[in-house]
């Protein structure tokens, strides 16, 4: 929940604003304004208050606990001109907040966090817990200094700078152990170092930690089983195996026990979440213990390790069994590492224009390590990109080695985005990219505006009813297929948008496609011609079926052609929806 306090009529109504276009989110504290700050500071996870911001920080000053516990806190001026990050940038989501306030009144965000401000990402913004010298580390990281980056496997992580250098390492070798040097470099003297592992050691003071979501927990109990039980068994666990909890990314368990307190408590305890299996499944898995009891109670004969291991990986530690003073274990838990897994993120870019660049696209673009694309696309939008992202780039016709170089940097473990224009997944990247790619790696579809919807806009309303694409290229395609389908759609009376229209060495196929949608329409029919739709040099115009010279159509052009019912009204190209109430 967001608190909202103000003390003017002003601040007031940018409050009532704010209040207006989140009304599930946010709650208006009224009153004596020290006490709403205070009352507000204790209850919410957020606070935006409409006040100067020396005020603020001497309202809030008493009220400070920590970065873990402080609410994040944005601060508006009377002129709503500016919405400040005051308080908790990353930790309370204040930075964000900020820009979503400016958003919703108008106004400038105002982040003054180093990371952001350097536009790298910080420690504790990345969704991983993270422990050490965070504040020393990132600052080595943002004075340019050496920092060596040692983890267990590569991880999908975003762009880090140059400064930043990987450093090959085993699981056994990444986590120095306590008085024993790194590679010949005494601890005393060594850099600073970002970890990346769910093993436990002694951090240095040069030491950072992020806690990978690698380590998943099966968890067997007998009905009744205590919540302290079952903590207890899963943390001494991890910990005789040398492992952080932080890093426990889910318990496991069976169907037949999601509701025995003692294992979602401890779920909720461990603050992870639970996940389940049909015991025929577990049944399935091999396991180096089964064991009778469960067979008998649940139906498999291991509930632990068949759990642990059901989303594959490795088991780490075996069945093991609680050790209550003076009764029988009520408890047992198998831990198993599970690989990274690689991103690939296909990302439409729209047809050129920033403003129809969607911030979802953006935001991939943003967390992606590895960029591929076809090079004049990555010109667009490589200002977009963080430092230290790695930029794969080639030109026309590369497009099946730009899929398959995306699809083995994800495999490889790395966070991808390999772009196309438009949306890409209509004649562009995602059909080769996610041919080539298998259920090893995880994939996320961006959708960006087409160039017929942006042809389309520039027009008018042309697709108001029924409509198709067909590209007019035979590379890929042969003609007497892409010939069916044109005059399925003129015998249909579909509006027909042509992508790849013309070419230099391709001219005839438009003149081929206009005579047999000519067949079935007259020769007034609208048309629609729109090149680099969106872009700087835009340009469009209204014909008809017979007045088009395809000549002066080329492959930057997007040609719409309407059905028997499309009409030009006003200079615009409408193609009636054909709703009962239009006469």
């Amino acid at each position: 929940m967001i608190g909202l306090i103000s003390a003017t009529a002003a601040g007031a109504a940018a409050r009532d604003r704010l209040a207006a276009a989140w009304p599930e989110r946010t709650r208006i504290y009224e009153g004596p304004v020290r006490r709403s700050v205070e009352r507000a500071f204790a209850e919410c996870e957020q606070l935006v208050c409409f006040l100067a911001t020396g005020a603020v920080v001497r309202l809030i000053a008493p009220l400070l606990a920590g970065k873990s516990a402080d609410p994040g806190v944005v601060c508006v001026d009377e002129g709503q001109r500016y919405a400040v990050s005051l308080l908790g940038g990353h930790g309370g989501g204040a930075n964000e907040l900020a820009a979503q306030v400016a958003d919703v009144l108008g106004c400038a965000p105002v982040v003054t966090t180093a990371t952001d401000a350097a536009d790298i990402p910080g420690l504790d913004t990345l969704g991983w817990p993270v422990e050490g010298a965070v504040a020393s580390v990132t600052r080595a990281v943002l004075d340019g200094e050496p920092v060596v980056l040692r983890a267990d496997a590569v991880w999908p992580l975003p762009p880090l700078p140059a400064n930043v250098t990987p450093q090959d390492t085993t699981p056994e070798d990444t986590a120095p152990q306590e008085g024993v040097a790194r590679e010949g470099v005494a601890p005393q003297d060594a850099g600073a170092v970002l970890h990346v592992t769910d093993r436990s050691f002694d951090a240095g003071p040069n030491d950072a930690v992020l806690r990978p979501p690698s380590l998943v927990v099966g968890v067997g109990a007998s009905k009744g089983a205590p919540v302290d039980e079952v903590v207890g068994l899963v943390e001494q666990t991890l910990r005789g195996a040398g492992l952080s909890a932080l890093s426990v990314a889910e318990l496991a368990t069976v169907d037949a026990k999601a509701d025995e307190p003692g294992i979602f408590g401890a779920a909720e305890r461990l603050g992870v979440p639970l996940v389940t299996y049909p015991a025929e499944r577990l049944a399935e898995i091999a396991v180096p213990n089964p064991s009778g009891a469960p067979l008998a109670a649940v139906g498999t004969p291991s509930v632990a390790e068949a759990a642990a291991l059901a989303g594959s990986g490795e088991l780490l530690v075996p069945k093991r069994k609680s050790n209550p003073a003076g009764r029988a274990a009520m408890a047992t838990c198998a831990v198993v590492r599970r690989a990274p897994r690689g991103r690939l993120a296909v990302v439409g870019l729209g047809p050129g224009a920033r403003d129809l660049l969607t911030p979802r696209a953006t935001e991939e673009l943003r967390r992606a390590s590895v960029l591929v694309g076809l090079d004049q696309y990555v010109d667009q939008i490589r200002d977009l990109l963080r430092p230290g992202t790695r930029v794969v780039e080639s030109g026309l016709g590369a497009e099946e080695e730009r899929a398959r170089t995306a699809v083995a940097e994800a495999r490889a473990g790395h966070a991808v985005a390999l772009i196309g224009s438009g949306d890409a997944g209509v004649y562009a990247m995602a059909s080769p990219a996610l041919a080539e790619a298998s259920d090893d790696i995880d994939v996320v579809g961006v959708p960006g505006v087409t160039a017929a919807l942006a042809a389309a806009a520039i027009l008018g309303a042309p697709l108001g009813h029924d409509h198709v694409s067909i590209s007019l290229s035979d590379l890929h395609t042969p003609w007497e297929v892409i010939e069916r389908r044109v005059r399925a759609a003129a015998e249909a009376d579909i509006i027909v948008t042509f992508y790849n229209p013309r070419s230099r060495g391709r001219d005839w196929q438009l003149p081929k496609a206009l005579s047999i949608l000519a067949e079935h329409r007259e020769p007034g029919t609208p048309v629609g011609v729109v090149r680099n739709a969106s872009r700087a040099d835009e340009s469009s115009r209204l014909t008809t079926l017979e007045g088009l010279d395809p000549a002066t159509v080329d492959m930057m052009t997007v040609v719409t052609v309407g059905n028997t019912a499309t009409r030009e009204i006003a200079g615009r190209m409408v193609t009636p929806r054909g709703y009962r109430w239009q006469s």
